[in-house]
């Protein structure tokens, strides 16, 4: 069974323009950690979302009729905030966190939730559902606790340009559709802001090879109208260095892998 609320707090947004981002509530919050009236303490995914809205306040001061804008939602199947909605919601205000929907379901209805609502990314610290959401053609990417110390002021997103050129799995073809449509909706995001100062940085990674396969991935993000704002070529050095300087929120590769490495 699934269940939507509507934030009517929130203005919301064109259906039609808006690019929908899903959020697992307990990456947002964390449910065992309560403070005063109710309100649930920040979880790993707190500076996201700020990110997230920022963008859009960004784009709505250079455009106040501007329809391409992140339209965040966040899921649930914990059925201890299910039986606390209220909680989740007042959380959310109490933040002034510009979520336009409150959804929940089971976990046997959890990817029907997604499809209902029309998600084009999905975010969470659970690996079997990013796993099993991808898997269903939903674009997805993990969280983990790099998200925690990522800035909230600018949202920075990362390429794997190894997935873009030589993916470790073959993606299908839903999948791979979806990740196109959302980097393309990126990109246009990107196009909004001069080269300075914008509050949405991409940057390319390439892990293996040499400037080729950097050269051959920087096209490949290109022929999707996406101009990056830095590239990376470890050509075989450890990721995690560059990584710990970079502080992307999330990674996008057709492998969906995490910041582990």
């Amino acid at each position: 069974m699934v269940s939507t609320v509507q934030n009517t707090d929130v203005k919301q947004k064109e259906s039609d323009h808006a690019v929908v981002v899903a959020v697992a509530s307990r990456a947002v919050f964390e449910p065992e950690a309560q403070g005063g009236d109710n309100v649930y303490a920040e979880g790993v995914a707190f500076p996201l979302l700020q990110a997230l809205q920022k963008v859009n306040e960004r784009l709505l001061e250079e455009n106040s009729a501007e329809s391409l804008l992140f339209d965040i939602v966040l899921i649930t199947t914990d059925s201890q905030q299910q039986q606390q909605s209220s909680h989740l919601i007042s959380s959310t205000k109490h933040y002034g966190l510009e979520v336009s929907r409150f959804c929940f379901s089971t976990e046997e209805d959890f990817i029907e939730s997604l499809l209902q609502n029309n998600v084009q990314l999905f975010l969470s610290t659970d690996r079997n559902e990013v796993s099993q959401t991808s898997q269903k053609g939903v674009l997805s990417a993990l969280l983990d606790e790099y998200t925690t110390s990522c800035p909230s002021e600018q949202l920075r997103v990362l390429f794997c340009g190894d997935a873009v050129i030589r993916p470790d799995t073959n993606p299908t073809p839903a999948s791979r559709q979806a990740a196109q449509s959302f980097s393309a909706q990126l990109g246009k995001m990107r196009q909004r802001f001069g080269m300075s100062d914008s509050p949405l940085s991409i940057v390319l990674m390439t892990s293996c090879g040499g400037r080729d396969s950097c050269g051959g991935a920087l096209r490949t993000l290109r022929s999707l109208g996406i101009s990056v704002d830095e590239a990376y070529c470890l050509a075989g050095s450890p990721r995690g260095p560059i990584l710990s300087v970079l502080r992307p929120h999330f990674v996008l590769s057709d492998c969906f892998s995490g910041l582990e490495d």
